[in-house]
This record gives C-alpha cells, sequence and structure tokens, in this order.
C-alpha cells in the first residue's frame, strides 16, 4: 500500500476517460456542430504507429486536427486509430492515450493538458508541487487546515 494518494495521476485517468467518451461518441455518431479537436501527442512515445514520413517530420511531437476529413476512426481501451489527410496523401495513426500532451475543441474552448509520464524525480516532485494550486483555483484563505478544496473545473477552460 502506498503512503499517498496520487491525485495527479488519478486526474490523468479521469481527463483520458473523457476524451475516450467523446471520441467514441465521435466515432459512432460523428462530430457535432462546429466541434473539432487539436490533439498532440509524443511522437516517440512506445506504442505510436505512424509513417516513418510523418515521425521525420516530427520526431518529438506532432499535432493533428481531426475535423472536416478523417476516416475509421477506431476508440480502443488503449489507443485511438484514425486515418487523417496529409497533403491529398491519407495516414493511419495509432495513438496511445499515454502518449498525447493535450486535448483542444477550441470550438467551445475546452482543453485538457497532460504533463509527461517520464520527467525525472526531481521534475515530478516539482511538478506535484505546482499542480495543487492549478487544481484548486477557488479557495478560502480563513479556511481551516485540513479542510476540503473546492475544485473549479473552469480552470481546465481555456
Amino acid at each position: 500500500m502506498t503512503s499517498t494518494i496520487n491525485y495527479g495521476q488519478l486526474m490523468h485517468t479521469a481527463m483520458r476517460g473523457l476524451i475516450q467518451d467523446v471520441l467514441r461518441d465521435v466515432a459512432e455518431n460523428g462530430l457535432p456542430g462546429d466541434h473539432h479537436f487539436f490533439i498532440t501527442f509524443r511522437t516517440e512515445h512506445s506504442g505510436v504507429d505512424i509513417a516513418d514520413w510523418l515521425r521525420a517530420r516530427y520526431p518529438e511531437e506532432m499535432t493533428v486536427v481531426v475535423q472536416h476529413w478523417f476516416e475509421d476512426l477506431v476508440v480502443d481501451d488503449d489507443t485511438i486509430s484514425i486515418t487523417l489527410n496529409f497533403g491529398d496523401q491519407p495516414e493511419r495513426l495509432c495513438i496511445p492515450y499515454d502518449a498525447i500532451q493535450t486535448f483542444v475543441d477550441p470550438s467551445v474552448e475546452f482543453g485538457l493538458r497532460f504533463e509527461s509520464q517520464e520527467e525525472d524525480d526531481d521534475e515530478a516532485e516539482d511538478e506535484d508541487a505546482a499542480e495543487a494550486p492549478m487544481l484548486s483555483e477557488v479557495e478560502d484563505a480563513d479556511a481551516p487546515q485540513g479542510d476540503a478544496e473546492i475544485v473549479s473545473l473552469d480552470s481546465f477552460r481555456k
């Protein structure tokens, strides 16, 4: 049993579940209204499957747009697979959720950002310390220590 609850990891898991739910709905019903997505992912992450020429052009990260033309969107428990058009050349991409760095739907000013799991321990500790204010934008300065904090989901909207 661990000595602490890893809220950061739990939040990331929940946010990836949200992405999965949204993309499953899009796979079944198409994109509603003006919705569209910018998805940035780490191309060097294990499990990412993209064409060699795309990996050469984007050796570290890549942002794709899911909007007007996409085919064969498959949403699995661990990955998203989709065919996108790159200069009139369809390419199949397979992206594990763990490789995703950002997921943005600018039509409704919604966005999620994930920190890298591969940071060294010092950076991870600094990130955990910095993450608490981001998650808690509404706080009562007079509240006694040990009380629960109120978390505003508005902090995740851009």
